[in-house]
Parts: structure tokens; C-alpha cells; sequence
């Protein structure tokens, strides 16, 4: 193979002298891709998006030693060419270059150096150097800006597709082209319009009728209507419209050119090309609770894993031959370190997989700088595990989230895989007893304390306040977190039996945000109930009776706030899995045989699913509404695709 021999001096390769040197092998475009990517922020956005997440990614590599067994090789020679392509420039740098290149011209051009007897890459601009001659299989040689021209061996040339030849690719710039020309026009568009003043451009009619101006008249008016739209208009003073004149607005208002849209779907449009979903790229529109994690991994897999899978058998096919020992070597992005669970879930499936434990106690300490401890090397196999026995140490433990928030799922299956889960009704039956009983033992603790003052119960109710939130989210998130699940449940098995795109750990944390909300109302009203009757107690019965009807007054507060906090459940629940499944609409419907009026009124009323109801509410029991739309509701949603 033919190298570019070098001391360290690399502008020897004669790149880099003659700017803006087309690297495309028809004359360039007149508005040049390097001038879109510094001027266009969609562009730049979606292009340094991937740059950005394949450079963080490591890349390994590896020696396959057999079907089964490979070895990790940090000594290679391809391993150091790829941890400093340059000396000074780092992996991430080389990486980023690369993706960059690629995807603005669908073209990375790479010169091979010899530096002080190790192979090196240069990263050329594409601008700078382009294939020359030869036919449509392959370029007889490369020429540069400098005039230098290079074998093809001597470079690392990685392209796209491009329909006539196999020489070069086809940015998708191309494509983009008249959208993006589109943009700017409107960007001038826009500055024009705020040069002037940020007016409406018009004309001025004069009625038929209206007596002929002469020439003194006519420079009059002119000066001062100059004097109005060059000043800006409050400059410029009022205008004053003479002999009836009428002014009538031409061309389109900011709200009908609709420029907020128009760059939004610029960048939807650009995202679309290089394969990237919206979200990913701060569009939210058709982001859920839900699909985060089908984000992420579709991010890696869909999106990024053809880029990953080409660079890495690139990289194989034009620089590993040139280093030696290379039989049965090659490299991957280390992938897998974005693609895992967390640890509970990675030692899970290690755990199921192996069929028994997998670390020592020791190792296990270590993770958790501990010291090591005797007999902590024994790898430790629980009497179920015995071969011919139980797959998996797991399966006679429980869940292995059994963490609160996995409460819902384990109450919803305790009788059984056949039983019949709790109906809503039952649930807020349940959900209002067991609120309504701890406020009665909050309120029995008060009085067994023996408050003699108001100031004493503002003392006791603020010295417990943080215990009582901690009690009263822990029965609200239980139960909010089974009624919303009831809810998905439902909305899923009408519309997708499969759950696709829906993740219940995902819906959990809202809830149970909304619980801890729940309790802090509840908490507050009951303080403010105690604090009112220790103001003027009775004089028969004192503080303590005060205190007493008080508590009776709180513990019907239970009820309201339990049925509350279970419809925003419901709805919160089935809203979710109606994002997850992709529905369209949602109609409000009351069920109560006495609904409050302004509830009647809408029953029926459909609108878009990430809309509002005429009442302001997205769903019954909506937070974000005061307590005259939502306590004691109980109504619901239905849903559907289309209209």
C-alpha cells in the first residue's frame, strides 16, 4: 500500500490551500452546503444531533477467536489508530468529523500518513479534494485544492449513494434544496417586515368624488405619509386620511403566513431526511409520558444503527488492511453500554440467563466500596437453583421492582393471573375508606396530644407535617397508581391489545407526583380547619370539642379529595394509553345521574387528543382546573382514531 510519508509535517499533503474547491465531480450548486449548515439552524441542528451522539459512543476493537468467543484487543494497532487518528486530536473529534462530513455531503475523505512510522488518517474537508477520472466503478486518483493528487489507496474515501456512479454519494442537502431556499427567503421576509416597522403593506384609495390635488397638495402628503412608515409608525406621529381616503392592507399578517409552522416543519422535513424522529430533536408534538424509552431505543437502533453499522465495516474495509496482524480482526461502537436497562434490570436478565447467581459477595461489596470480607469469594447457590431444578433463582422471588410504585400491578394480580382485577368502583370504595381512616388517626393524635392553644395546634401541625404528607402519598399513590392502570388497561385492550409504545413505569411517576400534590391539599385543609376552631372554641366542650368537629369536617374532606384524586387517575390513565396507541380524539362524558351543569353542558363534546374542553380542563379532574370543575367529579373519557 502507498502512504503519504511524513515527519509530522501534514502540509505536506498539500490540502487545504484553495478554498471553497467543489467536491463534487458536476459544478457545484450555487448555494454551497457549507453556507446551508452555517446559515440554516435546522440543518445544523439535525447534522450536529448525529455527530454528537455517534462520537459519544466508543469504538472497540476485537479479535474473534471463535463462533462463541472473542478478545478485546487495546493494543492493536487499529485500537490506537482509532484512540488518536491525529496526535492531539481525540476519538471524538476524528468521529465527529466523520459523521459530519457524511452527512452534510454524503462524502468523508480521509489521507493516509505515515508519522514517525505509525499509520495515521487526515479528515480533508470535502471541499477540498474530489475524485478524478477513471470510469463509474472507481477515480484513477484524487486530486486536492493544493494541486497534490492522491492514489486511491492513499485515501480513506467513505460515500453514500448516488444513482449514475459508484464514485461519490449525494448529499440530501440536494432534496432539501428549494425547502430550505424556501426558509431563507421567508427569514428575509420576516427582516423586511420589521425593518418597516412591522406594518402591513397596503394602498391607499381615494374616492372618485374627492376634489383633484395639485402638485403642492400631492408632495404634502407624501412627505407626511414618508415620514409615518420610514419612522416606524409611533416616530412617524398619525397619519391623517383626507377627502375619505381608505387605507386597505394587502399581502398576508404574521398569524396567516404562519411562520412559527413553517420552520417548524422545515426542521420536521430536514429530520425526516436523515431519519431522526421529531422528538429527538426538541419537536414535541407527538411525544407521550410513554415512549421515551421506545425513543431511546429506537434512537439507537433505528436511527443511529445503519450509521454504526456502516463507518465500523468501512473503517475494516480501507484502513485495516494497511496495519499488520490483522486476521480476524474488527471493530464495533460499543452500543451495547447505550442499549442497557438499569442495574436492577441487567441483573435480571444475567440472573435468568445463567440460570443462577452471577457475583460474589465480594464483588458486590466492591461495587459498593466496601471491603472485602472472608468467604465473600464463594459464588453463593440458593437451595432452589440445583441443576435439573428451577431455571432461575428468580422464579419463586418477587417482582423485581417491588418498589412503591409497583404496588398497583402486584395488588392487581395478588389473587391470581386468572382473577378479576378491581373494578374503578371498588377501588375508589377502598381508595376514600382508607383516606378517610387516616385522617381520623391524625386527628386522634391531635387531641391525645392535648393541645391547650391555637398556638399549640399550629406547633403540633407543623412539627408533623412532613410525617402526615409522607402517610397520607403513600395511600393516595397506591391507590391513584391501581386506578390509572385500570384505566390504561381498558383503553389498551380496545385499542391495542399489545401495548405497543405504552410503558406503566413510565405512567407511575406522574401519578405519583400528583399523589404527593393530593396530599399537600389535604394536609393544608385540615390545618386550616384546626387553626379556625382553636381561634373561638366553645364554651362548653372547649378546645377539645372545637378540635373534634373540626376533624369530622376534615375526615369528610377525606371523601372529596379521594374522589378527586381517583377521577384525575382515571383520566390521567387512559389519556396515557390513548397517546401510547396513537388515538385522535377524546369526548368528555358524564356519568353521575346529578352532574354539575357546566358538566352537562359539554357531555359529548369531542375535541384532538392533546386538546382542551370548553371548560379549560384537559380530562375530568384536571389539576391544572379549580376545585368548582373538578371535586367530587366523576366524569370520563372515551376515545377514538378519527372523527
Amino acid at each position: 500500500m502507498a502512504f503519504v510519508v511524513s515527519s509530522g509535517q501534514l502540509a505536506t499533503t498539500g490540502a487545504g490551500v484553495t478554498p471553497m474547491f467543489s467536491a463534487m465531480p458536476i459544478p457545484a450548486a450555487p448555494w454551497e452546503y457549507e453556507t446551508i449548515w452555517r446559515t440554516q439552524p435546522q440543518v445544523r441542528t439535525v447534522i450536529s444531533f448525529l455527530a454528537r451522539n455517534i462520537a459519544q459512543i466508543g469504538i472497540h476493537t476485537f479479535r474473534r477467536v471463535s463462533d462463541t468467543d472473542r478478545e478485546r484487543l487495546t493494543d492493536h494497532p487499529l485500537a490506537q489508530l482509532l484512540a488518536e487518528p491525529l496526535p492531539r486530536m481525540t476519538q471524538y473529534r476524528f468521529v465527529e468529523r466523520m459523521v459530519s462530513d457524511y452527512a452534510l455531503y454524503d462524502d468523508f475523505y480521509g489521507i493516509k500518513l505515515r508519522l514517525n512510522g505509525q499509520l495515521r488518517i487526515l479528515p480533508v474537508p470535502p471541499t477540498l479534494i474530489r475524485p478524478a477520472e477513471g470510469n463509474w466503478i472507481a477515480p484513477k486518483y484524487y486530486e486536492t485544492a493544493g494541486g497534490r493528487d492522491f492514489a486511491p489507496e492513499e485515501v480513506v474515501h467513505i460515500h453514500g449513494y448516488t444513482p449514475e456512479t459508484l464514485t461519490h454519494g449525494t448529499s440530501p442537502i440536494e432534496s432539501l434544496r428549494d425547502l430550505l431556499l424556501e426558509s431563507i427567503e421567508a427569514a428575509k421576509h420576516r427582516a423586511a417586515m420589521w425593518k418597516g416597522g412591522a406594518r402591513l403593506t397596503g394602498v391607499l384609495v381615494r374616492p372618485v368624488e374627492a376634489p383633484e390635488w395639485g402638485a403642492k397638495e400631492k408632495a404634502r402628503f407624501r412627505e407626511m405619509w414618508r415620514a409615518f412608515t420610514q419612522g416606524g409608525g409611533a416616530e412617524g406621529g398619525t397619519p391623517i386620511l383626507e377627502d375619505g381616503m381608505d387605507y386597505k392592507p394587502t399581502g398576508f399578517n404574521p398569524q396567516q403566513a404562519q411562520y412559527i409552522e413553517a420552520r417548524k416543519l422545515t426542521r420536521e422535513e430536514v429530520s425526516a431526511a436523515y431519519f431522526i424522529p421529531p422528538p429527538l430533536i426538541g419537536i414535541l408534538d407527538h411525544a407521550t409520558y410513554s415512549n421515551i424509552k421506545e425513543q431511546h431505543s429506537h434512537l439507537y437502533q433505528d436511527t443511529l444503527g445503519p450509521y454504526l453499522a456502516m463507518f465500523a465495516q468501512e473503517i475494516q474495509a480501507q484502513i485495516l488492511p494497511d496495519l499488520p496482524d490483522s486476521e480476524d480482526v474488527y471493530c464495533e461502537f460499543n452500543i451495547d453500554a447505550k442499549m442497557r436497562g438499569s442495574f436492577e434490570e441487567q441483573a435480571v436478565a444475567a440472573s435468568t440467563a445463567t440460570g443462577r447467581p452471577w457475583m460474589t459477595v465480594n464483588e458486590t461489596r466492591a461495587r459498593n466500596n466496601l471491603p472485602a470480607i472472608d468467604g465473600g469469594d464463594e459464588l453463593i447457590v440458593p437451595l432452589n437453583v440445583t441443576e435439573g431444578g428451577l431455571a432461575s433463582p428468580r422464579d419463586t422471588a418477587p417482582e423485581p421492582d417491588a418498589a412503591p410504585k409497583a404496588r398497583a400491578r402486584q395488588a392487581l394480580t395478588k389473587a391470581g393471573p386468572e382473577a378479576e382485577p378491581p373494578s374503578p368502583d371498588e377501588l375508589r370504595e377502598e381508595f376514600a375508606k382508607a383516606l378517610g381512616e387516616l385522617t381520623d388517626a391524625e386527628v386522634a393524635s391531635l387531641l391525645e396530644s392535648s393541645p391547650g392553644s391555637a398556638g399549640a395546634v399550629r406547633g403540633w401541625w407543623e412539627s408533623g407535617r412532613d410525617a402526615r404528607i409522607a402517610k397520607f402519598s403513600k395511600v393516595i399513590g397506591e391507590y391513584t397508581a391501581r386506578l390509572g392502570l385500570s384505566a390504561a388497561r381498558r383503553v389498551l385492550d380496545e385499542f391495542n391489545p399489545s401495548g405497543e409504545g405504552w410503558a406503566q413505569d413510565v405512567m407511575e411517576p406522574w401519578l405519583l407526583a400528583a399523589a404527593l400534590h393530593h396530599a399537600e391539599l389535604h394536609d393544608a385543609a385540615g390545618e386550616q380547619a384546626a387553626l379556625e376552631a382553636a381561634q373561638e372554641p366553645p364554651e362548653e366542650g372547649g378546645l377539645g370539642a372545637a378540635l373534634l368537629l373540626a376533624g369530622g369536617l376534615w375526615a369528610a374532606a377525606a371523601l372529596t379529595r379521594s374522589e378527586t384524586a381517583a377521577t384525575e387517575a382515571l383520566s390521567f390513565g387512559g389519556h396515557d394509553a390513548a397517546e401510547a396507541s396513537g388515538l385522535g380524539f377524546k369526548v368528555w362524558q358524564t356519568t353521575s345521574t346529578n352532574p354539575r351543569s357546566q358538566h352537562a353542558a359539554i357531555d359529548g363534546e369531542k375535541v384532538p387528543l392533546g386538546g382542551v374542553f370548553s371548560n379549560g380542563l384537559r380530562w375530568p379532574g384536571d389539576s391544572t382546573g379549580d376545585a368548582a370543575e373538578t371535586a367530587n367529579c366523576r366524569c370520563l373519557l372515551t376515545y377514538s382514531k378519527a372523527e
